[in-house]
């Protein structure tokens, strides 16, 4: 695991944005099988079972991956969160480095929550209307999809991002490289949580 890690370190400081791009469109692609297997298994439970609809029904069979939505949700992470995400952090450091000395903890907390807080909710709105219109819904219905699910996939999303990122504020002393990277698999592990909060709390 350390000699992957360290891989793609490497991979991070030769090829920063091709790096971001693939590894965003894996981690949304595997964050969407997982949502979809959450759904499959959570709507087989026995308290579940006495209220089904025929809809319903038909998720007792056995569990097959939609690859036509993993696509959708996956080219979400290839085409917006990996190239948009490196030039947001790339400005974010500059930002932050002007107001707090870094490699301490305000440095790595304020890029954490600016990340959470800013680019989160855009990431997460803009996240909505796409896979809404990639699988076919109306305009109106992608709407009231945002209105219904909006703040509670948000508030359920930033939890996530604040636990994901507790090693990151505990061990934020080190280089900038160093800091850069454990900021960036924050990043990542938010947007590996993000496509199972949105898909999970639409069903």
């Amino acid at each position: 695991m350390r000699r992957l890690w360290r891989w793609y370190q490497q991979c991070l400081a030769s090829h920063p944005v091709r790096t971001q791009v693939v590894s965003s469109g894996i981690l949304w692609a595997s964050g969407d099988i997982g949502a979809q297997a959450v759904t499959h298994y959570s709507a087989r439970r026995p308290d579940r079972r006495a209220n089904n609809t025929p809809e319903d029904k038909d998720k007792d069979k056995e569990f097959k991956v939609d690859w036509r939505r993993v696509g959708i949700t996956s080219s979400f992470g290839f085409a917006f969160v990996g190239p948009v995400g490196h030039y947001w952090y790339e400005y974010l450091d500059r930002f932050i480095r002007r107001r707090f000395q870094p490699n301490t903890f305000k440095f790595v907390a304020s890029k954490v929550a600016a990340d959470g807080f800013l680019f989160g909710p855009l990431d997460l709105l803009l996240f909505f209307s796409y896979v809404g219109v990639g699988q076919g819904r109306s305009v109106e219905q992608v709407k009231e999809d945002v209105k219904r699910d909006f703040i509670p996939a948000l508030v359920l999303a930033v939890s996530c991002h604040g636990l994901s990122s507790r090693e990151t504020l505990l061990g934020s002393s080190g280089s900038r490289r160093s800091i850069k990277s454990k900021t960036r698999r924050v990043r990542f592990d938010f947007t590996s949580y993000e496509p199972c909060v949105v898909h999970v709390d639409q069903h």
